[in-house]
């Protein structure tokens, strides 16, 4: 079992599949049959058109693979890999960083492809919730100041949940998400100390636009539910993280979406890339505890 998200300059947003290993084949298989717009040719490892960027969610349980020589000759004559990935792949059945999408093989582990797309289309603009929208009648952010004075408060918001997320699974022994939602606070108060050591002054009356608050609930369900069953705590849990993250990651592309300042842009871009980073790790997470939950193993 296999979650795959695809990101492209050329999509909107990033979207994650969920793919049966070896039951549809390449990961070209399965973007073509999701409509995801990998380039392609020959589909025989021969013209070099569907290179792809494989970035595993789990280093530390990447599933070995045997390199066909079409992809070694035609990654060679790209240029991207490595004469240390290649003796790799060779010695030790590890994938390289690239790789060709028809000739890459889904296994049991979530991963991340990452390709340029068609050139000659434009570069698509990111994706703009119905929240996101409603702010463009509200508060145009001139300036950097004023933008990284919100952004210290929208991941201080978001430390503060995930801390007392993490807080609440410890209590109850589930120490493998606890732990993710820690690293995930930390991110969030490394991400508000990056902003106020750059901003020239931070404006500490800003607070979060009501659209993009963490929700006031600790879950999507209510927390009486959780009492007893810790796998209902657990999804709970990561469904209420995903909905406080995605919420930051809408300011964020709502700011890229409405700021006329190029300077203004181009700092919430960054933050657009560091949320959406840690948002497609949450629905990876989920996609496992559902499939727990009803029985199938997760990966």
């Amino acid at each position: 079992m296999a979650n795959i998200t695809f990101s492209s300059p050329v999509m909107p947003k990033d979207i994650t599949v969920y793919a049966v290993a070896g039951d549809r084949g390449t990961i070209l298989a399965v973007a073509k049959a999701h409509k995801i717009p990998i380039p392609f040719d020959c589909q025989d490892g021969e013209c070099g058109s569907c290179l792809v960027e494989v970035e595993h969610l789990n280093p530390n349980a990447i599933y070995g693979v045997a390199l066909t020589e079409k992809e070694k000759e035609m990654l060679k004559q790209l240029g991207k890999i490595s004469k240390a990935e290649l003796e790799n792949a060779e010695v030790n059945d590890m994938p390289p960083r690239y790789r060709l999408a028809c000739q890459c093989f889904v296994r049991n582990e979530d991963i991340i492809v990452k390709f340029e797309g068609d050139q000659t289309l434009p570069s698509a603009g990111p994706y703009v919730t119905q929240a996101a929208s409603r702010f463009k009648g509200g508060t145009e952010i001139p300036t950097v100041d004023e933008f990284l004075s919100y952004a210290v408060k929208v991941e201080e918001d978001a430390a503060v949940h995930f801390e007392a997320l993490a807080l609440t699974l410890e209590t109850h022994g589930a120490t493998e998400i606890a732990k993710l939602f820690r690293q995930l606070a930390a991110f969030s108060r490394q991400h508000l100390a990056e902003a106020k050591e750059t901003a020239k002054s931070i404006d500490p009356a800003k607070s979060v636009p009501p659209d993009y608050a963490w929700p006031n609930q600790s879950s999507p369900e209510q927390p009486s539910q959780w009492s007893g069953d810790v796998a209902l705590m657990r999804l709970g849990a990561l469904k209420a993280a995903l909905q406080g993250e995605r919420r930051g990651y809408e300011f964020y592309c709502a700011v890229v979406a409405t700021a006329k300042s190029p300077e203004v842009v181009a700092a919430a871009r960054q933050f657009v890339k560091e949320e959406a980073e840690h948002v497609k790790v949450l629905e990876a997470w989920i996609t496992r505890e559902e499939w727990a939950t009803r029985g199938m193993p997760a990966h």
